[in-house]
């Protein structure tokens, strides 16, 4: 017993024409002969739910069917279907029409075999380039010089392929079409014109100077602006400075793909700067002035307070990177290094152990503290106190 054509599609039958398209296109494109290749089951399921698209699709068919069933296409009832009668539906030259509409996408995109004089030329590929800045040009912005390898339209043939004073012919097999036709059982199935490649036209008197290609290899050099405030992975796209077309097809693009270098001095964390200041004991002890540069080349003076420790952090507005097309700037960030001092004179030993035993330990109350600490965790271990 023949399957319900509802069921083979997976519809319900209160479906509209548009879902029993969309339903059958999904299982045409599965079950393709060019994507299964020689695999019977798959054949005969593409058969079927032609046979099933080509009722379900017609009105006046459809009404038969969902009143009678199968039965009204048997005994000549309407013509049969399926393709197997004369006058529903046209048979398989018919249904060709529908295939050609459904697979359209999958077809390449391109018009239906039936349309002549194919348009031969191919936009070119977008090309990719790294392309690596310092921190100070991020944020000023620059005008880079890069030189790319790449094509342009050959100037012999005008992009064209063909040698001058010549024009492409139609190709033979496909006259012109660029798609050619295989009968598969019920089914036409159209295939890229394996003469021409799918161009409907073949140069019989390819160009000497680009082969046929109707572009040929150069290396250019491009002024580009880099614009203030790109941050690491920015994308700049250059429309039209990619490859060129094929045979007179358009350029690509060129996407930058922008590398801001790491800074000696600042690290950057979006808009915001952060720069470590190392300063001495004493400066840190008694208080005093620092200068730390900015990074459009200024200099900014911060005041250190007395028994200033590492990781006292101090804020300058508006001292960070300028922020892409806004006119507003980040922040800068400063953080205390305080430096323990090295290679110490016998004196300044000396002097030091004078200044430990003058203390009371007030004058580091934090290492008191942990001194503390450190003793009670002890003392609860041993059971002692203290």
């Amino acid at each position: 017993m023949a399957q319900d054509y509802y069921d083979l599609l997976g519809v319900e039958r209160s479906a509209d024409p548009a879902a029993i398209k969309s339903a059958f296109r999904k299982l045409a494109m599965k079950y393709h002969p060019d994507r299964n290749p020689g695999d019977e089951e798959a054949e005969r399921k593409f058969k079927e739910i032609g046979e099933a698209y080509e009722v379900l699709s017609d009105e006046q068919k459809k009404a038969a069917y969902d009143r009678f069933g199968h039965a009204a296409f048997q005994n000549g009832g309407m013509g049969g279907a399926g393709g197997m009668g004369g006058s529903f539906g046209g048979g398989a030259g018919a249904f060709s029409d529908i295939f050609e509409d459904i697979f359209g996408d999958f077809m390449g995109g391109q018009q239906s075999g039936r349309a002549r004089g194919r348009n031969q030329a191919q936009r070119g590929a977008d090309l990719k380039y790294d392309l690596s800045i310092s921190l100070e040009e991020a944020f000023s912005g620059i005008e880079k010089e890069v030189t790319i390898p790449s094509s342009e339209a050959c100037d012999v043939c005008e992009g064209s392929g063909a040698k001058p004073g010549t024009k492409p012919t139609t190709c033979s097999t496909c006259g012109g079409a660029g798609r050619v036709r295989a009968q598969q059982g019920f089914f036409t199935v159209e295939r890229t014109c394996p003469t021409c490649q799918g161009q409907g036209e073949i140069i019989t008197a390819p160009c000497d100077n680009c082969g046929g290609q109707g572009r040929v290899r150069k290396t250019r050099t491009l002024q580009v602006d880099v614009p203030p405030g790109v941050e690491d992975g920015t994308r700049i796209r250059l429309t039209g400075e990619g490859e060129a077309g094929l045979r007179g097809g358009p350029f690509g693009d060129l996407y930058l793909f922008v590398s801001v270098e790491d800074h000696d001095l600042f690290e950057r964390d979006g808009p915001d700067l952060y720069c470590d200041a190392h300063v001495p004991m004493v400066t840190a002890a008694l208080g005093g002035e620092i200068e730390v540069p900015t990074v459009e080349g200024g200099r900014v003076k911060i005041k250190i307070p007395e028994g200033s420790q590492t990781g006292t952090k101090f804020r300058l507005r508006s001292s960070g990177m300028t922020q892409l097309r806004r006119k507003t700037r980040g922040d800068m960030y400063v953080e205390l290094r305080v430096e323990t001092p090295t290679n110490l004179t016998q004196h300044q030993k000396e002097l030091l152990r004078e200044f430990c035993a003058e203390g009371d330990g007030a004058d580091c109350p934090k290492s008191n503290d942990f001194a503390g600490k450190a003793k009670d965790f002890w003392s609860k271990l041993s059971g002692t106190d203290g």
